[in-house]
């Protein structure tokens, strides 16, 4: 009968040496990135620095604050470009009011640039604390200095509403401007506290008018009040408020008891 042959005992290095060598070449690319590392970190060729004019390069910046946006990376300088955590700046330029996207990337060896993407005002809000821009997202802005703008003035919008609430209004108004076309040019005030009776206030003949116009076809109804607007000036010439929601009648309404001036053609 056969003898079993026993295993050979002892260590199986065809086995061990790829693993040590992978261990090797683990070890010494960890101690070469460490060294790498505490290179650009504390060499004074990556240092943010403030004696450098173009360290740091700002793009889109219009009406944002520049102190703001300075402010940001106001503790940065004097330490190294790559100690520099870029999500949180850039959730920091966020922040700023004016700032609607921003970037912030490492320009090799030693600058940062920033790019940004400014919100767009479409309309003045009036606030007992003052006078505010207002984009289409509902954000707050407050006025650059010596900067002007040719906006209409948004009514309904309260201090106390939420972004997505302050939307809305925004929403009713663009909905008007874009119904009433190049008309829109004569409307100074859009009232859009409630989006389903919108009031505006216009220029008719040489002086301004505040016309209720409804929750639809405002450029129709403008038009009808235009045509019609030298004969009730004549009947009414001191009347200043007119209802327009219905399009074939307008009511003008005085200081005294309200009154129609009769059926208008429907336009």
């Amino acid at each position: 009968m056969a003898r079993e042959k026993k295993p050979k005992s002892g260590i199986r290095w065809q086995l061990w040496l790829p693993a040590a060598a992978f261990m090797i070449v683990a070890v010494s690319t960890a101690l070469a990135a460490a060294k790498v590392r505490e290179h650009i970190l504390t060499d004074s060729a990556y240092q943010f620095s403030r004696d450098s004019r173009d360290a740091l390069t700002i793009q889109g910046m219009v009406f944002a604050p520049r102190s703001k946006v300075m402010r940001v990376f106001a503790g940065d300088f004097g330490h190294s470009v790559f100690s520099i955590p870029l999500d949180e700046r850039r959730r920091r330029l966020l922040a700023i009011d004016w700032v609607e996207d921003a970037s912030v990337a490492r320009i090799w060896p030693d600058r940062l640039i920033v790019r940004l993407r400014e919100r767009r005002p479409v309309a003045f809000v009036f606030f007992r604390t003052g006078v505010l821009l207002i984009d289409r997202h509902g954000v707050l802005l407050d006025q650059p200095r010596q900067a002007q703008f040719a906006f209409p003035v948004l009514g309904g919008v309260r201090e106390d509403e939420t972004e997505e609430q302050r939307a809305g209004h925004v929403r009713a108004m663009l909905r008007v401007q874009e119904d009433l076309g190049y008309l829109a040019k004569d409307v100074s005030e859009i009232d859009a506290g409630d989006p389903d009776d919108i009031r505006i206030v216009a220029r008719a003949g040489n002086r301004a008018v505040e016309l209720t116009m409804g929750d639809s076809n405002f450029a129709g109804r403008y038009q009808n009040f235009l045509a019609h607007f030298p004969e009730i000036e004549k009947h009414s010439p001191g009347a200043k408020s007119f209802d327009l929601r219905m399009d074939d009648r307008i009511t003008v309404r005085e200081a005294n008891p309200v009154k129609e001036s009769g059926k208008a053609p429907r336009h």
